[in-house]
């Protein structure tokens, strides 16, 4: 472990006057920023505010050593260090701040993110990767703390690869020989998170450059480091990560303190060329940092810090001491000094009334234009007294949202509503069409991809199948695909507990680490969430990652970074960044509580900006494999455990056909009821519908395939016109996927209209199922369940052909 001061900086010695005056005019901008935009929040400007105040030195330091091509995977409090890189400006700070919802003013995140959620713009206007190479990256910041890390881990991994695997050299505009360097930040408190831990051991494990910063100011809002972390200081507990030597596995880590500039630039220096070097994982842990105005504007930290500890915060406040020490070693006077800082306030002052002009001017148009539409209304349709107050309101809001427009011209269309002809209604009906087409792209875009590699937009291709081909374990069908996507795209590699020398726990990768290598088809430990994570990272530079989780069970390790980070990054950003990752797992019926998981429900409430895979047996999920790595966007692959061994026939063309996502397949014609399913219960609703055919019944069976999306062609709804009756069956919890297979079809698609009797669902036991063929029996449907559902059903429409069975 290495403690830097300053009387060895020597890196700080070699830079200019105008290049320490430069930091010190950044941070007093960014200080000042942070107080400005305090003041907003109390003025009612913006609805909240969490700043960097205090934290400026350290960032400072680490913007030097920060080159282009390398990543940033951060804090909220990272503002200094993106003004420093130049990826920030004050007036898009500012923007950010107001919910500006254009991504030219703001293009972090058009708006979507409070303030303090930084990112820079990894793609074009068409969706398409930029030279990465040529910029300074940040990956989009998600506010749930240590949530940063897991993404982290895949950011340095694919430094590591592209240095590595001599295939990836050709991708020039990803990487230059791996020499990227991953930087990332955390508060201290937030280091008490699984997720800190867990990426901090993976990093150590594989050996990848990752620069982690701990910001530490002591407290995790009113918390102190009593209760926050084992010996309060995260570096110590990390003493048993440093290397020993270089060479060893292990961590370097460095301990600074935040209000030491030089030490600042000195340490960072050093730590990131031995980052980038010998690409290793450092840790910097920077102590004794200040937190001025306190966690946010929602709370004031004279509350919780003692008067000794605000005294000793005013006094080593980071701009203080760096200050003194410019005055100290004489590298500018006092007068110089006070000229930086109030022209720091004036370039503050301007770029906040610049951001305010750019994001309300507009609004205000907008008001004014719906105004004169609706005096125009009252006046053509002599309601001027009904419609009065609603248009002064509107008419003198003295900072009227988008909001306050819109619900006074639905409102007003309400009252007019009984009017047949008039030009001016129809005028403002056709304002209303167009603002919330506006609005829907300024809020509502960018879910999923919308550039040309959507996966909806993948032109579909059948798989063909000589007439000789064999009839081979399912697990086959997934290892050829598998075998023929690594031999087709060295971006795409596969990693995940069991997958490299093992082939996975159910084969389908059986082989293929000896035929591509370790980098290609890697065993990684048993950390569910970083997996997830290493996959993200990797994905936003470019690469095609397939993570693996063992089981669908063991999905809720990772089930937060794959809702609050992956499925939203797209939309978080605009469009600005992507990561097409293929997220590989199985489940349904197998065995036992913990192994026979469907909890289909939790992942479609959580993914959403995600499609979810469902197929029933493995030359569908090939299909779906050979789609999604033909797209640009994630999705989840759930494989059926009971499939691996049941016969199929290998296509001819295994590495190139694809399935369509959202087009359901029927695998049963039938005229009396439809029956809508997917994944293991496929098998069961077929034999069930066989044995309803016995006693007259005939059955549809419908295989929706994918969840997310859900039939995007209306073919269940063409089912039911025929049948006029439903049944949707699955393994989740009652009122999970099958209550969401209702809601499409009967809400979204109309369905109700063609129902002759009540939509029913079929689905497992509130419980898990426990252990054995009887505990799957009376606990997941079973044919039996689906023929007596059905066999009622029918029953109410023709009581005396269907008599009562029990």
């Amino acid at each position: 472990m290495s403690t830097a001061e300053s009387a060895v900086a020597s890196a700080a010695a070699t830079l200019s006057k105008e290049e320490l005056l430069r930091d010190y005019r950044l941070g007093w901008e960014s200080r000042q920023a942070s107080l400005t935009g305090r003041k907003e929040v109390f003025m009612g400007k913006a609805k909240f505010g969490i700043f960097g105040d205090g934290k400026e030195l350290p960032q400072l330091a680490m913007a030097r050593a920060f080159r282009p091509g390398d990543f940033r995977s951060g804090y909220y409090r990272d503002q200094t260090f993106m003004f420093a890189t130049g990826e920030l400006t004050l007036q898009q700070y500012f923007a950010q701040l107001y919910a500006h919802p254009d991504a030219e003013a703001e293009p972090a995140t058009a708006g979507r993110a409070m303030n303090g959620h930084f990112a820079t713009r990894f793609l074009d206007e068409d969706g398409n990767f930029k030279a990465l190479v040529d910029s300074k990256n940040s990956s989009a910041d998600i506010s749930p703390t240590g949530g940063q890390m897991p993404r982290l881990l895949g950011l340095a991994y694919a430094s590591k690869l592209f240095r590595q695997n001599p295939e990836l050299q050709q991708f020039t505009q990803f990487s230059r020989n791996g020499d990227e360097v991953a930087f990332g930040t955390i508060g201290n408190a937030s280091t008490s998170e699984g997720m800190f831990f867990e990426a901090i051991n993976a990093a150590g494990v594989l050996q990848v450059p990752m620069l982690m910063s701990v910001w530490d100011d002591h407290y995790g809002i009113s918390v102190p480091a009593e209760y926050q972390t084992c010996k309060q200081s995260i570096s110590e507990i990390l003493g048993g990560f440093q290397r020993n030597a270089p060479g060893e596995q292990g961590f370097e880590i460095f301990v600074v303190k935040g209000w030491d500039y030089a030490a600042l630039v000195d340490t960072y220096q050093r730590a990131a060329e031995v980052c980038r070097r010998e690409h290793v994982p450092v840790l910097v842990h920077v102590t004794e940092l200040t937190q001025p105005q306190g966690h946010s504007t929602s709370g004031s930290h004279e509350r919780y810090k003692s008067k000794d500890r605000l005294t000793w915060e005013q006094e080593y406040d980071c701009l203080r001491q760096m200050r003194q020490w410019i005055l100290q070693d004489g590298h500018a006077t006092e007068a110089e000094l006070d000229q930086i800082e109030n022209e720091a306030k004036d370039a503050v002052r301007k770029a906040r009334a610049a951001a305010w002009e750019a994001f309300f001017n507009p609004i205000v148009a907008e008001r004014n234009e719906a105004v004169q539409l609706l005096n125009n209304l009252a006046t053509e349709t002599g309601r001027e007294n009904e419609l009065h107050e609603l248009i002064h309101q509107l008419e003198h809001n003295p900072t009227p949202i988008r909001a306050d427009i819109m619900r006074a011209v639905r409102r007003s269309l309400r009252l007019v509503r009984d009017v047949k002809r008039s030009g001016a209604r129809g005028e403002l009906r056709r304002w209303h069409e167009q603002a919330v087409a506006e609005n829907a792209d300024r809020y509502n875009s960018h879910l999923f991809s919308q550039s040309e590699e959507s996966a909806l937009n993948v032109e579909e291709v059948k798989p063909e199948f000589a007439a000789d081909a064999p009839q081979v374990d399912g697990r086959e069908v997934l290892q050829a695909c598998f075998d023929a996507i690594l031999a087709r795209d060295p971006r795409v590699f596969a990693i995940g507990e069991d997958v490299g020398r093992i082939g996975d726990v159910n084969q389908a990768f059986a082989g293929l680490q000896e035929k591509y290598g370790e980098l290609r088809v890697t065993d990684t430990g048993i950390r569910e969430c970083t997996i997830v994570g290493q996959g993200i990272g990797a994905a936003m530079r470019g690469l095609r990652p397939i993570t693996e989780i063992q089981y669908l069970d063991y999905l809720l390790y990772a089930i937060q970074i794959l809702s609050d980070d992956l499925a939203s990054l797209q939309y978080r950003t605009k469009g600005g960044q992507k990561a097409p990752l293929i997220v590989r797992t199985r489940g349904h019926r197998l065995e036992g509580i913990w192994h026979s998981g469907s909890p289909i429900q939790m992942i479609l409430g959580s993914i959403r900006g995600m499609h979810l895979c469902v197929p029933r047996n493995m030359t569908q999920a090939a299909g779906f494999y050979n789609t999604l790595l033909k797209s640009d966007e994630p999705a989840i692959v759930i494989e059926p455990l009971n499939g691996y061994r049941l016969k199929e026939r290998i296509p001819s063309n295994i590495g190139e056909f694809t399935l369509p996502l959202g087009v359901p397949e029927v695998l049963k014609q039938g005229t009396d009821i439809t029956i809508v399913t997917y994944g293991s219960m496929c098998r069961i609703v077929l034999d069930a519908a066989a044995q309803l055919e016995q006693v007259g019944i005939s059955v549809e069976v419908i295989d929706v395939q994918t969840l997310l999306p859900f039939d995007r062609e209306g073919v269940v709804l063409e089912s039911i016109k025929k049948t006029s009756r439903v049944l949707f069956a699955d393994e989740d919890v009652p009122g999970g996927a099958t209550a969401y297979m209702m809601q499409q079809v009967v809400d979204e698609q109309g369905g109700y209209r063609y129902l002759d009797s009540q939509p029913r669902c079929l689905a497992a036991q509130a419980h898990r199922p426990p252990y054995g063929s009887d505990g799957d029996y009376f606990s997941k449907p079973n044919a039996e369940d689906v023929f007596d559902t059905v066999y009622e059903l029918m029953q109410e429409v023709e009581p005396q052909r269907f008599p009562d069975i029990y």
